[in-house]
Formats: structure tokens, C-alpha cells, sequence
């Protein structure tokens, strides 16, 4: 490297180590004190004691008898609160992609001059803090709340549906929250269509279905995978909504998290779930990574 080159990569790396120094302590550093407390014993009152052990990691799938600590068993409750998570996170993640591909389709397809104004729209609900959002929610689904009070004036049921703490309560408020972090990234890989594609397929006599699947689905496929990652993600780890529209009954994985440092007393356990946690996120993105970099590679290849 001559002298010239060098001297512009030092600097390079001399204008990015601020922010590479934040990340280092605001990001790194908390979750290696995490990483720590989740092999050491919990204290008597909270907090941790300086005991190394693997126990918190154990306790994460399998529990102890406390009369035979030989006696180990699968911990059922855990499991069932970690299926909850990912299956109402997928969910979330359909839903979204199902409710987010037809409104992206109609903003990208409107004149540009008004494509703004339904984007801003859409993004309205992110000035609005997401536990006043989930409330709005909640006065809808509740006992005497918008939904039962409209079905019971058109005559649909007789009684009020129990909709407040249950799964369709999570699931309603999480693809509500989630749903324009889906609509986004679809916009933006539709606004790149060539539309004269589609128009070419109506030409080869293909139908409306035929053309939706040989010819927009994959070319609009980047921003189904990086909306469905951006829904997914923050749903697993979503603590606000599971704990006002599920209350104690729909248990998710953040609220497990937060039980534990709180109520439950065991910083070690909660910090082995929470390293769980991250660890599906970090898989999720790997698998991002790995389908985003074979399409390139791919499109590479044709090019």
C-alpha cells in the first residue's frame, strides 16, 4: 500500500472510531455483563452472587425436583412460553406480510405526486408511543369496547366476546404495531418494478394469478425477506403489547425476562433467556444474510 493510500485509511478509521467506540460500550459491553451474570448463582435478594456455574443455563429447558435435585425434568413452562413466542411471532410476521404486500402495491402504484402523502400515512402511528398504541387496542377488543359493541348493535352475537388476554389479543396488537415495518420495505422493492415486466406477461396471455407469482412475487422478493425479518425480530422480543393485551395469561419471552430480574429475583436466569433470545435473532439474520447474499450472487452470475 503506497504511502497516499495509507495515509487515507488511517483517517478512514480514525472518522469511524467514535461511533465504533460507542457501539463498543452503549452495545458490546452491556451484553458481555449479561453474558456474565448468565453463569453466575443468583444473590439471596436480587442481584447475583460471584459463583460460577452453568445452573441459569440449565434452568432455561429443564427444571429440578426440590425435594430430589437429582429428579430433573423438561421445564414445561418455559417451553411452552418460548413455542408461544415464536409461534405468535410468525404469525405476526404472515399477517403482516399478507395485510403489508396490497397496501405497498397501491402506494407504489399511485401518481407519484401523491405516493408521499400515503406514505406519511402509513408512518403516522411511529409518532405515537407504542404503549398509547396498544391501549387504542385494547379499547377496541374489551368487554365493552368498539368490536363487541358494534357486533352486538348489528345483531352478530348476543354476548360480548372475551377477546382481552388471549393470543388474538398479542397477535392483533403486535400486527398492528408491526405492520408498517412490513409496508416499508415492500414499497421500496415495488417503487424499483419495471412495471413493462407485468405488462409483457399480460401480453404472453398469463393470468392475473400467473403474473402475481412468475413475475412480481420474485422480483418484490427482497423486501418480503427484509420486511419479514424487521416484523419477526422485534415480535420475539416484544414486551409492551404481550403485557397489556395478555396480561398474565399469554405469557411471551420478554415478559419472561423481565419476570426474572423483577418478581422472580434470578438476574442469572433472566440473562440466560435473554441470551436465548439473542441467539434466535442472530440465526434470523444469518439466515437474512445468507438468502439476501445467494440472490445477489445470483443476479451477479446473470449480469
Amino acid at each position: 500500500m503506497s504511502g497516499p493510500a495509507r495515509e487515507s485509511h488511517r483517517w478512514k478509521w480514525l472518522l469511524v472510531s467514535p461511533a465504533l467506540i460507542v457501539l463498543l460500550l452503549a452495545a458490546s459491553g452491556p451484553l458481555m455483563i449479561v453474558l456474565v451474570y448468565s453463569f453466575l448463582s443468583p444473590g439471596n435478594m436480587g442481584g447475583v452472587s460471584w459463583e460460577p456455574t452453568t445452573e441459569a443455563w440449565f434452568r432455561v429447558f429443564w427444571s429440578r425436583d426440590i425435594f430430589e435435585p437429582e429428579l430433573v425434568t423438561l421445564n414445561d413452562s418455559h417451553i411452552a412460553i418460548f413455542q408461544r413466542t415464536i409461534w405468535l411471532s410468525f404469525q405476526t410476521t404472515v399477517i403482516c406480510a399478507a395485510l403489508g404486500f396490497p397496501t405497498a402495491w397501491f402506494i407504489a402504484t399511485r401518481p407519484a405526486r401523491t405516493r408521499m402523502v400515503w406514505l406519511f400515512l402509513i408512518t403516522i402511528p411511529f409518532w405515537t408511543n407504542l404503549l398509547i398504541r396498544t391501549f387504542a387496542i385494547q379499547e377496541m377488543i374489551r368487554g365493552n369496547g368498539t368490536i363487541n359493541t358494534v357486533l352486538l348493535w348489528l345483531g352478530v352475537i348476543d354476548e360480548p366476546l372475551d377477546l382481552m388476554f388471549t393470543d388474538f389479543a398479542v397477535l392483533l396488537g403486535m400486527a398492528y404495531v408491526f405492520l408498517p415495518l412490513m409496508v416499508l420495505p415492500l414499497y421500496a422493492a415495488m417503487e424499483k418494478l419495471d412495471f413493462r415486466l407485468v405488462e409483457a406477461g399480460y401480453d404472453l396471455y398469463a393470468s392475473r394469478p400467473q403474473v402475481l407469482w412468475h413475475v412480481i412475487l420474485p422480483l418484490v422478493k427482497p423486501g418480503f425477506i427484509a420486511g419479514s425479518i424487521l416484523v419477526f425480530i422485534p415480535s420475539i422480543g416484544a414486551y409492551v403489547t404481550p403485557r397489556v393485551l395478555g396480561g398474565g395469561k399469554t405469557m411471551m419471552l420478554g415478559n419472561l425476562i423481565a419476570l426474572q430480574f423483577g418478581q422472580g429475583r434470578n438476574w442469572p436466569l433472566g440473562a440466560a433467556l435473554a441470551m436465548v433470545l439473542l441467539i434466535i435473532v442472530v440465526v434470523a439474520l444469518i439466515f437474512y444474510l445468507r438468502v439476501t447474499g445467494a440472490e445477489e450472487r445470483a443476479r451477479n452470475d446473470r449480469a
